[in-house]
């Protein structure tokens, strides 16, 4: 029996050789970081080994890297309504794009009466003349854009924005989560105040996020309170061993990037133009820049979950472009906020390559699509 093909790299990563080996490593330690004695100390020389080496990779300085329980509660956190603006003065307002990850949309700590929303374009871009007029309709905003769509594999213009939002007085957040390892980012060269992050999307254990602060941001409030670790930014001892994997999954994805990205690029385009070929099927946000290996498609009467599950019959594992909730299928927000109905929402499937990715797994992808596409074409 042949084995099974995973193309769903964008929901989580399987765990690099080298975050195992920090992570047994680390579990052979008895000592708690925040302790003095020998064994503490150790526990703590790990954990700063891995602030330093997302620090590195992202442009930041180790002090200023706050590690956290998932990228939901960095986001959690970054949205804080207590940063301080540039002029000193509090954000008072919050603006995120449509097409955010739940955890921002939800607004983190900023009262629901305080946020808007940015339009994007029909290709999931931001509307960067929509951000414009927003930022002038008010005080000083935090305004939160993720750096690549999950969905789509959309890259925003960060470093406008950035410029706009500076230059109105306000601060930026980047949801970098599906950014990191596959495309180059530095905090300072795109201008971000906060910029967010998960080590299960580049190869890390899951449970491990981490939240990256530009030097002197002021006002940063906790979601949690209690021994003052992290700098007093988030209580609650630090998870040793998850730290250590996201530390070395960071290191081995920065040092594998610039070859895995250009792989990668070459087997997407050949899985697009193989789909492309069956069934009509089209494929979203393919005229902007996405991340390399990011495809979201449909075709003319496909239902995603039925897609899914046909992919997963033929030993293929791909994701929905609609979320479940309570047993009731959804339309993506990101493709309503795109324009589309919520017939061509739902009908989205989203594959996404990764590190060890090979041809033949598109082959079998396409092998795949062509028995679902021909029912398609039948029914």
């Amino acid at each position: 029996m042949p084995s099974r093909v995973y193309l769903d790299w964008n929901a989580t990563t399987p765990l690099r050789a080298e975050a195992r080996s920090a992570m047994l490593a680390a579990w052979e330690l008895i000592g708690n970081p925040s302790s003095v004695h020998a064994e503490g100390r150790e526990a703590r020389r790990l954990v700063e080994e891995a602030r330093a080496n997302l620090a590195a990779a992202v442009g930041a300085l180790p002090r200023n890297v706050v590690f956290t329980s998932a990228g939901t509660e960095a986001n959690a956190l970054a949205l804080s309504p207590g940063l301080r603006a540039p002029s000193g003065g509090p954000v008072e307002r919050l603006l995120v794009s449509a097409v955010e990850h739940a955890s921002v949309l939800a607004g983190g700590r900023f009262a629901a009466g305080g946020v808007s929303q940015i339009r994007v374009t029909r290709s999931g871009v931001i509307d960067v003349d929509h951000l414009k007029a927003l930022l002038g309709d008010g005080p000083p905003a935090l305004v939160s854009i993720m750096a690549a769509n999950n969905e789509t594999g959309a890259l925003q213009p960060v470093t406008e924005a950035g410029r706009m939002v500076h230059e109105a007085g306000g601060l930026l957040h980047v949801d970098a989560i599906q950014a990191l390892g596959k495309i180059a980012f530095n905090i300072n060269a795109l201008g971000a105040d906060l910029a967010t992050f998960s080590a299960h999307k580049i190869g890390g254990p899951k449970g491990v996020g981490a939240l990256v602060v530009a030097e002197g941001l002021a006002g940063l409030e906790p979601v949690l309170r209690g021994g003052g670790q992290e700098l007093n930014r988030r209580a609650g001892t630090e998870n040793v061993a998850g730290i250590a994997g996201f530390g070395a999954a960071v290191k081995a994805a920065l040092q594998a990037l610039p070859k895995d990205a250009e792989r990668m690029v070459t087997l997407r385009d050949r899985l697009e133009n193989g789909l492309r070929a069956i069934a009509g099927a089209a494929v979203f946000a393919d005229d902007v820049n996405r991340l390399p290996n990011t495809t979201l498609f449909t075709a003319p009467g496909l239902k995603a979950e039925t897609a899914v599950i046909g992919f997963d019959l033929e030993g293929v594992a791909v994701s929905s472009g609609s979320a479940c909730s309570s047993g009731k299928v959804q339309p993506s927000h990101v493709l309503s906020a795109m324009g589309y109905d919520a017939t061509v929402a739902q009908g989205a499937v989203r594959l996404s390559l990764g590190w060890s990715t090979e041809p033949d797994d598109i082959k079998r992808a396409l092998e795949a699509w062509r028995k679902l596409g021909n029912t398609l074409l039948k029914g």
